[in-house]
């Protein structure tokens, strides 16, 4: 028979018990979570306040609240990339498996709220773009097999016109065409630096960087798209009065290789040509004194842009994108 004195005890000490827990529980918020994901993604504080459009201050107050509850530290001190700590690995793997099942949850609940049927037809207008596009639409599949994807075939040199005549639902556009156009939202996607390639034997390959005036007895190498949709000419060269011969190719290996050949020089985005540049096979070199940088931003109407699957699949392009491609940086929401 147990006492009435010792019910007491064992009540107080499992509301003791639950309290603590219940507090330790309550503690960690989803914010904390993402920035817990974005800082390992992004590699350190700069990156990741600039991800999640927080200043690093409040990071760091994330981060310190953190680690006064838990009194031991999350990463590492002064260490590039950022090093976490067991306790921050421990919390980075909660937080991968938390941020996973809520938006599993979440999109079961737009399932039942906005109904199943749904498509969603993507183009784009950049050559280089299938390299993280492709791998998005895989995971997006997978949460959403009910939704059909396709990808609008064939190049589009105007693809905001195939919005207007309802042949795509989303499509994929850099930062220049984002003025003008009516009835549509422009979602944020990612900068990046777009540099210029030589062959590592050409003249030019011993450069700090290319100026416009370097390209004028070149031959540009590009793919086949109108002037006005190549940053290089458009931002670089014209403005200054500079228009070098062109030349194109439809494959990236194939401009790549006209390049390593000294039969031109070509400016594309860094993410897209890394691999090259690691084995040696060209060479790359920032473009002016502090290089030239694109945007790339994803185009739907305003209705589909409020449809629980297009928000996944814009969240989706980002986190892969930023996971796998180098030297991505975040934009502002438009």
């Amino acid at each position: 028979m147990v006492s009435s004195a010792n019910l007491h005890y064992y009540a107080n000490s499992l509301f003791k018990y639950l309290s603590l827990n219940l507090f330790m529980i309550s503690m960690l918020e989803l914010r904390h979570l993402h920035m817990l994901k974005a800082l390992v993604e992004s590699g350190n504080l700069s990156r990741a306040a600039q991800r999640l459009h927080l200043t690093q201050s409040a990071i760091s107050h994330q981060v310190k609240q953190i680690e006064d509850h838990y009194g031991v530290l999350v990463f590492e001190r002064k260490t590039q990339p950022l090093r976490l700590t067991a306790t921050g690995q421990r919390l980075h793997v909660l937080a991968e498996t938390v941020l996973a099942q809520v938006a599993e949850a979440e999109r079961d609940i737009a399932r039942i709220v906005e109904g199943q049927a749904g498509r969603l037809r993507v183009a784009v207008e950049c050559h280089t773009c299938f390299e993280w596009l492709m791998p998005a639409m895989d995971i997006f599949r997978e949460h959403w097999s009910e939704i059909e994807l396709d990808l609008v075939s064939g190049f589009h040199a105007d693809p905001l016109a195939l919005l207007r005549e309802d042949r795509a639902d989303l499509v994929v556009v850099s930062e220049h065409r984002k003025h003008g156009a009516n009835g549509v939202v422009y979602h944020p996607l990612f900068g990046f630096e777009i540099i210029g390639i030589v062959s590592r034997l050409h003249r030019l390959a011993q450069k700090e960087y290319l100026t416009p005036q370097d390209f004028t007895d070149e031959t540009l190498v590009t793919y086949p798209v109108p002037e006005e949709m190549l940053d290089v000419i458009r931002i670089f060269l014209k403005p200054h009065g500079v228009e070098p011969k062109r030349r194109t190719a439809e494959l990236t290996v194939a401009i790549l290789q006209l390049v390593a050949s000294r039969r031109g020089i070509s400016a594309m985005p860094s993410w897209a040509v890394q691999g090259y540049l690691r084995t040696g096979y060209v060479q790359g070199l920032r473009l002016g004194k502090e290089g030239l940088f694109g945007e790339l931003y994803a185009v739907t109407h305003g209705e589909a842009a409020k449809t629980a699957y297009m928000q996944d699949f814009l969240e989706t392009v980002r986190a892969v994108s930023f996971n796998t491609l180098p030297g991505l940086i975040p934009l502002s929401p438009a």
